[in-house]
């Protein structure tokens, strides 16, 4: 999917958040958008005052639901399935926007092969809707005037993430709806500053601006500025294959800068025991965590209110942090920190300031050449910006011109996930996160406030499953996975379907890692955080209400 694709695996909102409000079809896909990104649903909510049409395709009742005009509530990890069947009625119905395929794309004839065999009925069996509903929703879809696709992680966090990318982007580029305003595939970034820091090389295969490390020119461009020489342009590791190659003794240190990988990576168990494993270990982070109780080094760092520098947000904007409070003790900037790292390993970084820091990234990276500090003092610019006379750039492939020529259709065939229930673990658990919580708790736990409005984990357990298993709301009861079990509170709630249980890992009492599956995307390295069995049973720890334990099994 050429230029089209690089952008979407980048994370990147092809389109701006302001425009959300003047969308005419909004659909969510696999976003808890009111909990996830509050902010952003409150443009979703302004949007559906003003008139427009709010559909969301989600396996759970999330709240934003009761703002939708249609709740489409399909079976976990069946999202191919059930988008290459809405294309398939698309196509059939010939609401495809035929102009601009044939002008701008490539592939068009494999993306109606592959989705041919994908009926209404065919994916009904996969995906739990009625053949109807499929219908229905290509329809709304396929005649609307505009669509706006926004997702998460309940569309990447599957071991089919970049098939599920690739399916959405098919499905705008199908219906025309990319290059033009309220509109595009619009995928929602996690955290504060995620964008961000894709955006400076924190992927293994690229340097700042997403330029590959496989391109010689690059590499030479990069050399010369940092006074060095043979830059590397293979693909470096992976979190997964970082914890295989620590225990396959390959690699011996490791280096976490403001990750809890204890908490946030898939299968807890695994993750302890690679963190034991690893001859050196290395935490830099602003609190003590889980992660750094296996720390051999720990190195305090500042937090956000503590620095200076930029962030990048989900829409490509580039904004100024300024410090609003004097670091505490010895916590320092990050970069101040890895730089004096480097001097006594013997190069000098020479860097006196973040500014001075984001003018080499903007001198070496033509999406943010034209980003001055004094340019985004009150206000930010989104990238692309290539020169300091560019006003910055609101959506994406604008007048259908794309980075490498025409977008290319990319089908996927649907496959399950990597785990799925059976007899013995006949639930599938998916996880996410709740508005009061952050991540994994580091700091959202420390405040009284949230403490006070959400002070445990909880699972959601639908009535009827609940009824069959004898669970009262509110009971303790052991969720169990072939990786380990927790104990956790019941939450008898219709917001999930029969057969689902959901969690979080905010907590580490109950966390849900625990539980999770450690199979990835083998294209990303993303984990299958959306999808894993479990079995649950009666809790011992019933009697103890105020008491949860966590339990972890040597696998």
């Amino acid at each position: 999917m050429a230029g089209l694709a690089s952008t979407l695996g980048a994370g990147a909102m092809t389109n701006s958040i302001r425009e959300i409000e003047d969308v005419p079809v909004i659909f969510v896909i696999g976003s808890n958008t009111t909990e996830s990104h509050p902010v952003i649903s409150y443009s979703m909510k302004r949007a559906v005052k003003k008139g427009s049409r709010l559909i969301v395709a989600d396996p759970r009742k999330i709240d934003l639901t009761r703002w939708a005009a249609r709740h489409f509530q399909h079976r976990v990890g069946s999202d191919i399935a059930l988008l290459n069947a809405v294309m398939y009625e698309i196509i059939r119905n010939e609401w495809h926007d035929r102009a601009f395929i044939d002008d701008h794309t490539e592939g068009f004839e494999y993306l109606k092969e592959t989705v041919s065999k994908y009926t209404p009925e065919y994916a009904s069996g996969i995906c739990g809707l009625s053949a109807d509903e499929i219908r229905e929703l290509a329809s709304i879809l396929g005649t609307a005037d505009k669509v706006g696709l926004y997702y998460t992680l309940g569309i990447t966090e599957h071991t089919t993430g970049t098939d599920n990318v690739r399916t959405c982007a098919n499905l705008q580029m199908l219906l025309g709806h990319i290059g033009i305003e309220n509109a595009g595939v619009n995928p929602l970034r996690g955290q504060n500053n995620v964008q961000g820091a894709c955006d400076m090389g924190v992927l293994p295969d690229v340097f700042t601006g997403y330029q590959k490390t496989s391109d010689p020119g690059t590499r030479e461009k990069f050399e010369k500025v940092w006074g060095v020489e043979k830059l590397p342009g293979t693909e470096g590791a992976k979190i997964p294959a970082m914890f295989d190659g620590i225990n396959h003794g390959d690699i011996k240190a490791l280096y976490l800068i403001g990750e809890n990988v204890v908490m946030s990576e898939p299968n807890q168990a695994h993750t302890v025991k690679s963190l034991e494993n690893v001859e050196f270990l290395i935490v830099q982070d602003i609190f003590m965590n889980e992660t750094a109780e296996y720390a051999d080094v720990i190195l305090p760092a500042a937090c956000y209110a503590e620095i200076e520098g930029t962030f990048t947000n989900t829409e490509r904007r580039v904004q100024r942090v300024r410090r609003a409070v004097t670091p505490p003790g010895m916590a320092r900037d990050d970069w101040w920190i890895t730089g004096e790292i480097a001097k006594r390993m013997g190069f000098i970084m020479e860097y006196n300031s973040s500014e001075q820091i984001w003018n080499e990234i903007r001198s070496l990276s033509p999406s943010m050449a034209g980003i001055t500090y004094a340019r985004i003092e009150q206000q930010g610019i989104q990238w692309p910006c290539p020169d300091t006379d560019h006003t910055g750039t609101c959506y994406l492939y604008c007048d259908n011109v794309f980075p490498c020529g025409k977008a290319r259709f990319q089908p996927a065939e649907w496959k399950p996930a990597a785990e799925v229930p059976d007899e013995e673990y006949p639930f599938v658990l998916t996880t996410g996160r709740r508005l009061w919580h952050y991540h994994t708790g580091t700091q959202t736990r420390r405040s009284a406030g949230f403490i006070d409005i959400f002070p445990e984990e909880l699972i959601e357990v639908n009535p009827e499953d609940a009824q069959k298993l004898n669970i009262n709301n509110g009971e303790y009861i052991t969720a169990v996975s072939r990786r380990g079990k927790v104990t956790v509170k019941s939450w008898v709630t219709s917001r999930v379907m029969p057969g689902v249980c959901f969690m979080t890992f905010h907590f580490s009492e109950a966390c849900a890692n625990v539980l999770t599956n450690n199979a990835f995307d083998p294209v990303t390295g993303t984990a299958e955080y959306k999808a894993c069995a479990i079995r649950l049973e009666k809790s011992n720890s019933a009697s103890e209400p105020e008491k949860q334990r966590v339990h972890r099994e040597n696998k």
